[in-house]
């Protein structure tokens, strides 16, 4: 039984192709494809982790990070949050009146990022970190989550809708207040849902250092959902709004006839 499928498979790797060609040549097109394939995933983890000759972005980015952590932070989140707005408004389909998804919010999430939101992430979780240091017993690993949950997650987005709030046009105490009361146990509750497992993470697998650009990484993720989802939604309410008001219009008699 062996033998014949041996001879079979032998068989069929010389049958010659309709154009001409041998399989063969085929197989080792395919390897030479693979091989390729190897050598830019090799190149590129090389140039991403470092290798033997080479110091990857990674390494830069963590002796950055540790030489200067809170300029390193700041471009870090700076650049997220821009691009946070630049994907959601693409996502949702939202323009600008220029017609394009590149608004004048892109460069006011930019600086919210890289001067309010970095800075306040970079005190809140040193000081947890310092509350923590030392200690790596279950107990403390919980309690520092819980502890993040109430005092640093409710002063972080208390601080992000305030200031969305402001970009979005919000001048007065009132119109603020209003925001952040409507805003305020949505955005809570997601952050109860992933922040636990996020700092559950960090806290097995991560280096201190690296803790605000891995939860930016989390924030920008689902700060990117939430921010099209609530793009999407503005844009279907507009909608319906012109078209009721379209209705009412065609629905109104000629002027002059009552």
């Amino acid at each position: 039984m062996s033998s014949s499928v041996k001879f079979e498979r032998e068989t069929i790797r010389n049958a010659p192709l309709p154009n001409g060609a041998n399989i063969p040549v085929v197989e080792r097109g395919i390897e030479r494809t693979r091989e390729v394939v190897h050598d830019v995933a090799h190149d590129l983890g090389e140039r991403l982790t470092g290798g033997e000759t080479t110091t990857g972005y990674l390494q830069f980015y963590l002796k950055q990070l540790e030489s200067n952590p809170l300029r390193t932070k700041m471009l870090t989140s700076g650049t997220l949050a821009g691009l946070q707005e630049f994907l959601a408004s693409w996502i949702a389909k939202d323009r600008g009146r220029n017609g394009s998804y590149f608004s004048s919010r892109v460069p006011k999430m930019m600086v919210y990022g890289a001067f309010v939101a970095a800075p306040l992430g970079h005190l809140l979780i040193k000081i947890l970190q310092k509350t923590f240091a030392g200690r790596t017993s279950l107990r403390a690993k919980v309690l520092q989550i819980i502890v993040s949950n109430l005092i640093v997650s409710p002063i972080q987005n208390a601080v992000y809708l305030t200031s969305m709030a402001i970009i979005a046009g919000a001048r007065t105490f009132h119109q603020v207040r209003a925001t952040v009361r409507a805003g305020f146990w949505p955005v809570m509750k997601v952050s109860w849902i992933t922040s636990p497992l996020a700092l559950a993470f960090a806290q097995q697998f991560l280096p201190e250092q690296t803790w605000v650009p891995f939860f930016n990484i989390i924030s920008f993720i689902i700060g990117t959902y939430i921010n099209a989802h609530t793009k999407k939604k503005r844009l279907a309410a507009l909608r319906r709004k012109y078209d009721e008001e379209r209705r009412d219009y065609r629905g109104a008699p000629p002027p002059g006839q009552y």
